[in-house]
């Protein structure tokens, strides 16, 4: 096997975070020729199809790096629910696993330790954020808290609205919150009420 001539054009990922065995293909580099690299401890899989040189320092901060991690390397994914509700510090909830919404008909690869939350409408309320130097989705504060209702037990979703509107790190939005909810048909509109007036 020619490995120099794989390894000099895997050096263009040699800086990123993560890349995939469909990258490196486009590069030329065969799926036999990253196992090798692997096995020589050039590189390291970090799930099936995905890959960083072995070197790699990350940036992103510990207790995100398996979330970041995850969320990158799953098409279409948004982080939601309990790991989202983590994020934003809107629940006392532990992140045993990480919660990643899919559209509602794709076929997302496996992930350990991840739960897939199939959802019709996945474009409400996602938006990108960055963990250390990886660029992920997750919904935002508005979006969790609703889902919260739809998805979670009422005790985890009146704790999260609870601490929405009581955080000092950010302005609740009411309004938003309010059309969130309409447009995902769950009735929050009494506890909404109990903090606004």
């Amino acid at each position: 096997m020619r490995k120099s001539k794989y390894q000099k054009r895997l050096e263009q990922f040699i800086d990123v975070p993560l890349f995939t065995a469909f990258e490196a293909e486009e590069q030329g580099i065969p799926r036999h020729a990253l196992a090798y690299l692997v096995k020589r401890g050039t590189l390291e899989r970090i799930y099936p199809g995905a890959y960083r040189f072995s070197q790699y320092e990350p940036e992103v901060e510990f207790q995100w790096e398996n979330l970041a991690l995850i969320a990158v390397s799953i098409p279409h994914g948004v982080i939601c629910l309990i790991s989202a509700l983590c994020y934003y510090d809107l629940t006392d909830q532990i992140m045993r696993e990480v919660w990643i919404a899919v559209p509602h008909e794709s076929h997302p690869p496996k992930r350990p330790n991840t739960r897939i939350v199939r959802m019709r409408n996945i474009k409400l309320g996602k938006i990108e954020v960055a963990l250390g130097e990886y660029i992920v989705y997750i919904f935002d504060r508005e979006r969790c808290v609703v889902d919260a209702f739809r998805y979670l037990s009422k005790e985890i979703a009146i704790k999260a609205i609870q601490r929405y509107f009581q955080s000092t790190k950010f302005k609740p939005d009411p309004k938003k919150l309010g059309a969130y909810a309409k447009a995902l048909r769950v009735n929050i509109t009494p506890y909404i009420f109990a903090y606004t007036t």
